[in-house]
């Protein structure tokens, strides 16, 4: 029961943070862009319950805002079809935490409500990345 009740908690937190990056994809300008740069190494997985929100910046790039005021950008190693336009996305994990190795699906609008599904990448923590 113990491992049930984690995994539906993984679940919740999962969807509640897809929930929340919808309407937030935008592009970064130019200027904005040359501001990024990576700060330290990138990791495999971050803690699911240290993600405040998410940005959608396109069809490959997903910055996770954290708790902390840390900033990851998750930089996918393929396009994933819809995922710029859309802006929101879902996965399930049964880990605390979520990784380059899991699997990111773009939650569309009715009546197909799922999208395409897509590996993730490292999580590259970076500096300079809009509020």
């Amino acid at each position: 029961m113990r491992g049930r009740t984690k995994r539906a908690v993984a679940l919740a937190v999962a969807l509640l943070c897809a929930a929340g990056s919808a309407g937030q994809s935008r592009p970064l300008k130019p200027e904005q862009e040359a501001k990024i740069k990576p700060d330290g190494k990138a990791e495999d997985c971050i803690p699911l319950r240290s993600i405040r929100n998410t940005r959608v910046r396109d069809d490959r790039t997903i910055d996770f805002y954290m708790n902390n005021g840390k900033v990851y950008r998750n930089t996918l190693p393929y396009a994933c079809s819809g995922l710029g336009y859309e802006e929101r996305f879902g996965y399930a994990t049964s880990l605390p935490q979520l990784c380059s190795v899991d699997i990111i699906t773009v939650l569309r609008t009715p009546p197909i409500p799922i999208g395409a599904s897509c590996g993730l990448g490292k999580f590259q923590p970076i500096s300079g990345a809009p509020k």
